[in-house]
């Protein structure tokens, strides 16, 4: 069965791949829309608790991505949620794009939210960084779109002098609000000549009220130690479900997408944490943190041939996942 789950979920095979694998290399035959359903439904309940520990882990620390992403359930538009920092990953399923399922994933998290503009964010309380890879490719649109206005010009080319700033502080010394923060500085002045400014072009006071609008929420990252200015590593883990989309292809219903989610949380957090997947799936272990422990310390205690004891889970690996 791990075998399975590992071909499933990590290297995105299709059912009917792994069926014609196991039968041709093995001579193990099994029914794809009978046995693969089994598998990964008796999976996804032994780990749900391990997909609550993941988000428990995330809430409770100091940073958090999120993005969405659309889901194909049978012909029906539905929505893949991810939450995830630099260590865990969650996927939350979704029958719309409302709020409501961050909001409440979130309720309790004090640490600083990265997401994109999506408005439906902006009523959690807590710091937040938005995402200027996203603010910059609008921008430059705009700029394509008006390429004779000079104001537009003006206001666009000042806020990239801005940012260039910033990048290139976060080049030479990382992601450190002691050195960050000066910047601040010129946050200020940016804004202040951008209000004094007698702008008359409809698409520079568009882009103006924006900036305003967003402006305790562009530059959080100067006053955060760790805190990316950009929302890469959701986009990330979004391109992990994106892979397992296309083998779906829309054929799973909304209770085997969900165990699809469950796996997949696993599966990316045992890469975040420097764990196999396949190995934490044979150990019969539930906390993934527990298990990469355990692995140190197993090989701080190696044998002195240089070999490590066998793992004493693994045998009842088979155990963990089987369901009546």
């Amino acid at each position: 069965m791990a075998f399975v789950l590992y071909q499933m979920i990590e290297l995105y095979l299709p059912q009917s791949t792994i069926q014609r694998s196991l039968a041709r290399l093995f001579g193990y035959h099994f029914s794809v829309s009978a046995q693969a359903y089994l598998f990964k439904a008796g999976a996804a309940e032994c780990y749900t608790e391990t997909r609550r520990l993941i988000l428990e882990r995330i809430v409770q620390g100091s940073l958090v991505h999120v993005d969405e992403t659309k889901a194909n359930i049978r012909g029906k538009t539905a929505y893949v949620w991810v939450f995830t920092n630099l260590h865990e990953v969650a996927y939350l399923y979704s029958n719309s794009r409302e709020s409501e399922i961050a909001l409440t994933t979130l309720a309790a998290f004090k640490g600083v939210l990265v997401s994109d503009f999506y408005s439906g964010y902006d009523s959690l309380a807590c710091p937040q960084q938005k995402c200027l890879l996203h603010l910059v490719r609008d921008l430059n649109t705009e700029i394509l779109n008006y390429p004779y206005d000079e104001e537009l010009k003006l206001i666009i080319s000042g806020f990239a002098r801005l940012l260039k700033g910033a990048v290139e502080t976060i080049d030479r010394f990382g992601l450190k609000k002691h050195f960050l923060h000066k910047h601040r500085k010129t946050v200020d002045q940016f804004y202040r000549e951008m209000e004094n400014a007698n702008i008359k072009s409809e698409a520079a006071n568009k882009c103006k009220q924006r900036l305003e609008k967003n402006r305790e929420r562009l530059f959080t990252f100067l006053d955060h130690d760790g805190v990316p200015w950009n929302n890469n590593n959701a986009e990330h883990a979004i391109k992990a479900f994106a892979a397992l989309r296309d083998v779906m292809r829309g054929s799973s219903s909304e209770k085997g997408t969900e165990d699809y989610l469950i796996l997949l949380s696993v599966c990316q957090t045992c890469k975040y944490s420097g764990v196999d997947f396949l190995d934490f799936l044979r150990s019969g272990e539930k906390d993934i943190h527990a298990f990469a422990d355990n692995q140190r310390g197993r090989k701080q205690r190696s044998n002195p041939d240089g070999s490590t004891a066998v793992n004493p889970t693994a045998a009842s690996a088979v155990a963990a996942l089987r369901r009546p």
